[in-house]
Order: structure tokens, then C-alpha cells, then sequence
């Protein structure tokens, strides 16, 4: 039997887990980069890129879970209205299904036929499916969002973190922020591959607002290191 993959079956954990470590890169990186900048001690720097590690973790999963549940409420809310029309009237939700597949191009008698078999075998998945597009595979699932998030999140960040134990001199904020691109096209990479996407826009976005987000922040440590000294 052949079975096809499609991107699409990916989606509601592949954004969470491309987010989180995309924000892990370049938060922290932006993070270190600063207060390197500043003049910070190796000491400050690491304490500081740690609990920059853990706050964004728990930030990043807990976010991901309000967001992902407030979507699944909505959806088990669309489900018990479309269950109050389908016992209300019957009649008006199969003339609705059979104008939506007329619109698809599909003409009238087949229409009918379409919604008529398909609301015999179940109507309610029917409707979820052809009038509202829920599905299985876009389904909310805040716990599996969230637990990608944050893991993800804390692979991203642990690597321009571990940066500070190889750079120990002025150049750290350079050393960070070069690794950390070279993270972050290496993520866009696999991102894009993941959601059989064209790779050289992915690696070109993510290393350009990543690198915009350092050079701020290596940009305000300076000044801030410069004015505070």
C-alpha cells in the first residue's frame, strides 16, 4: 500500500519545536552577547545566560500551552455548535454541505449524492472537515506544543551558552553571535527540510532577524558598558 508524508501531518509540533529553538538561539546569544558587551564578568555572563535558559523554557512552554488550549477550546466549542445544527436541522446542513462541494466544482446531482453519503457515514466528522477544516492532523494538542516548545527551546539556547566556555576574552560577542548564526542556518535548514520547504529562504530568514536581534543587543551593552564605566 502506498502512503504518502505530508508536511502537513508535522505541523502543530514542528512550529512549536522551530520556534522555541530559534528563540533559545537567539535570545540568549542576544542575551550574552550584551552583557559581554557591557563588560560583564565570565561569571555574570554565565549566570546570566542560564537563567536566561531556564526563564525562556518555562516561558516558552507555558505560552505554547495557553495558546495551544485557548485553540482547543475553540475547536471543542465549534463541535458542540455543529452538533446542536445537525440535530436542529438536518435538512439545512445537508443543502449546506452540498453548496460547499458545488463550490469545489463538483455539479449539483453529484453534490447532493457526495453530501448524502458522507452524512450518512458521519455527519459530524463531515462537517468538522469540509465546513469548518478541522481535522485530526491540525487538532490542538497544548501538551505536545508546550513539551516541544521547551525542550527545543533549551537545545537552542544551551548552544551560544556553551560558547562562553570556549570565548573567555573581549571577543565573546562576536564568537557568540557568529556561532549562533551558524546555528540558526543550520536550523532553518533542518526546518525547512522537515516541512519539505525551499532551504535557502529559511537559512536567509532566520540568520537575518537573528542577527539584526545581536547586533542590538551588542549595540545597547556597549553603550550601556560604555556610560555605566
Amino acid at each position: 500500500m502506498h502512503r504518502e508524508d505530508h508536511a502537513v501531518t508535522r505541523i502543530g509540533w514542528l512550529r512549536a519545536a522551530i520556534l522555541g529553538a530559534n528563540d533559545g538561539i537567539v535570545s540568549t546569544a542576544s542575551l550574552i552577547a550584551g552583557v559581554a558587551a557591557a563588560g560583564a564578568a565570565q561569571s555574570s555572563i554565565l549566570v546570566t545566560g542560564t537563567a536566561g535558559l531556564v526563564a525562556g523554557a518555562m516561558s516558552m512552554a507555558a505560552g505554547e500551552y495557553v495558546s495551544v488550549s485557548s485553540q482547543g477550546d475553540a475547536e471543542k466549542a465549534d463541535v458542540e455548535l455543529e452538533k446542536r445544527h445537525l440535530a436542529a436541522d438536518p435538512e439545512f446542513e445537508l443543502e449546506e454541505l452540498t453548496l460547499i462541494y458545488q463550490e469545489r466544482g463538483l455539479d449539483r446531482a453529484l453534490a447532493e449524492q457526495v453530501a448524502v453519503q458522507l452524512t450518512d457515514h458521519n455527519a459530524l466528522d463531515t462537517h468538522l472537515r469540509d465546513e469548518l477544516g478541522l481535522t485530526i492532523e491540525m487538532a490542538a494538542r497544548p501538551v505536545q506544543a508546550a513539551a516541544a516548545s521547551a525542550a527545543s527551546f533549551t537545545a537552542g539556547a544551551a548552544l551560544p551558552l556553551a560558547t562562553v566556555l570556549v570565548d573567555q576574552g573581549d571577543t565573546l560577542p562576536w564568537t557568540v553571535s557568529a556561532a549562533s548564526l551558524v546555528f540558526l542556518a543550520i536550523l532553518g535548514a533542518l526546518g525547512a527540510r522537515a516541512g519539505k520547504a525551499p532551504m535557502l529562504r529559511a537559512v536567509v530568514r532566520v540568520t537575518f532577524w537573528g542577527a539584526m536581534a545581536m547586533a542590538a543587543t551588542i549595540a545597547i551593552g556597549s553603550l550601556l558598558g560604555t556610560t555605566v564605566g
